[in-house]
């Protein structure tokens, strides 16, 4: 029998444009999102290897015998969970959708400016919903969050009742906190929560 191994690496630009499809796919499957949105979703998440900061990590499934880094670049091993982040900058359609509000939710001008003055964005962070529950989301999060520059690490997420999901129970494990709650970014009919963790990250969190 074959032994599977699950191993979470870093990937550079090259790797992230050669899993692309896979891992909008995985992405559009994690969100349940309509699958019509994957071009469109394929152009955007290519145009993020440009964007300064950028940096990426995989989950993978391999055989033993295979080294993650090999196993990364062999399509024959499944991606399992992405994740994505970069600088934050104000140029950035997030930036100006959490800026706004922010302000719209009563924060003031110069509070805001500080939050969003040094962070990094935390754009996408998923596991297929097969292969949740095996600590891939924390080794994933962990390899991206932990080495950031920037003074904090921003993100979005969906909002769930009581915060029951695995996502929720991640987060608030890594100590991120609230930002902005029940906000709806335009184009999402859904409630979304900003969190945020200042670093370095306190790892008594986890």
């Amino acid at each position: 029998l074959v032994t599977v191994k699950y191993s979470v690496v870093p990937m550079t630009a090259g790797d992230f444009n050669l899993r692309l499809q896979e891992a909008v796919a995985l992405y559009i499957t994690a969100m349940q999102y309509n699958p019509a949105i994957l071009p469109g979703r394929l152009h955007e998440w290519q145009k993020q290897t440009t964007q300064p900061g950028f940096m990426a990590a995989a989950a993978i499934a391999h055989p033993e015998e295979l080294s993650p880094a090999q196993a990364l670049r062999d399509p024959r091993c499944r991606l399992v969970g992405i994740g994505y982040c970069r600088t934050g900058l104000d140029t950035h359609w997030w930036y100006r959708q959490v800026r706004d509000g922010l302000l719209m939710d009563g924060r003031s001008l110069p509070d805001v400016v500080k939050l969003l003055g040094n962070y990094a964005e935390l754009s996408e962070i998923h596991i297929h919903p097969s292969f949740q529950g095996r600590g891939l989301g924390k080794r994933l999060l962990r390899e991206l969050v932990d080495s950031r520059p920037e003074a904090r690490v921003l993100l979005s997420t969906p909002e769930y009742p009581n915060e029951a999901n695995r996502a929720w129970q991640l987060y608030r494990q890594f100590g991120f906190k609230d930002v902005l709650r029940n906000f709806y970014f335009t184009g999402d009919s859904r409630p979304f929560a900003v969190l945020g963790v200042d670093l370095p990250r306190d790892i008594i969190t986890e």
